[in-house]
């Protein structure tokens, strides 16, 4: 399939299978296919995993709507040059996982996040309302080890 009739058809997907209830296969499949997604680094591509009417806090800014993830993937990844995510099923019962990425900024100094995240996810297999804690160090803390 193309990479465009393929878009066109995760667009027009209303479900995001897997779905749950999860079992521990299924749930491995979900991260892969999140890692995957936001990889691509693709703003619409990504807000379609989240519901219309999904509800983030990142820091101080409240992200309401596909709409607005967009625009902050937008930002984020024209900021984050040369993004990289990993993400690990932690468990599946209380839909956690385990995160780690690295990215530069125009200046060439790298960063690397760790974290956790809750996901909840409707019927449909949409993410409702991420919960995620996140830590991060600059380059000088990844070459001395701090």
């Amino acid at each position: 399939m193309s990479g465009t009739r393929a878009l066109k058809s995760v667009r027009m997907t209303k479900q995001r299978p897997p779905l749950p209830p999860f079992t521990f296969d299924t749930a491995v499949e979900k991260v892969r296919r999140a890692e995957d997604a936001w990889n691509l680094r693709d703003p619409s591509r990504v807000a379609l995993a989240y519901t219309p009417d999904s509800v983030w806090r990142n820091r101080s800014e409240f992200i309401v709507g596909r709409e607005a993830i967009i625009a902050f993937f937008t930002r984020k990844w024209n900021r984050e040059l040369d993004y990289r995510l990993i993400k690990e099923i932690w468990t599946f019962r209380e839909n956690r996982v385990r995160f780690a990425y690295e990215w530069h900024n125009d200046s060439d100094n790298w960063f690397r996040s760790y974290g956790n995240e809750n996901w909840e996810f409707n019927a449909d297999g949409h993410e409702r309302s991420p919960l995620m804690t996140r830590s991060g160090l600059d380059s000088s803390c990844l070459e001395s080890r701090c």
